[in-house]
């Protein structure tokens, strides 16, 4: 059973701000900033190709009614929405979840690109094979 499944099954103490039949929203116990909110789902899915569509449609309102309440009662100078998929994107618990990250001035977090330039027929190749 994995991390977040304990935490569900209340094998593992967690700070719960929201919770129904479909997620457990909880601090992070180790945020990069004060307030990080994990929004996970109840049932165990691994990545976001694993969600079923009760679950991929609530994940947004209810990342939105978070990230509200943390702006209206944090007042952080920012905030992110992160979802990591697979090692190569971050992920390192394997059990679907979503990062709300209030960023505050001077903080350490860094997100970073770096700097590409694709030329116009790959941009157009990629979007002819993008498109739904």
């Amino acid at each position: 059973m994995c991390i977040f499944c304990k935490i569900i099954a209340g094998e593992i103490p967690s700070y719960k701000i929201y919770e129904d039949e479909n997620f457990l929203a909880i601090l992070d116990r180790y945020p990069g900033t004060a307030g990080t909110v994990l929004i996970l789902t109840k049932r165990h899915a691994p990545h976001i190709f694993d969600l079923n569509e009760t679950e991929a449609a609530g994940m947004m309102p209810l990342a939105q009614r978070i990230a509200t309440k943390i702006r209206d009662e944090l007042a952080p100078a920012g905030l992110n929405i992160l979802q990591n998929n697979g090692p190569a994107a971050g992920q390192e618990i394997f059990h679907y979840h979503m990062h709300i990250i209030p960023r505050y001035s001077g903080d350490a977090i860094r997100f970073k690109k770096p700097p590409t330039d694709p030329s116009l027929d790959e941009l157009s190749t990629i979007a002819a094979r993008l498109e739904l």
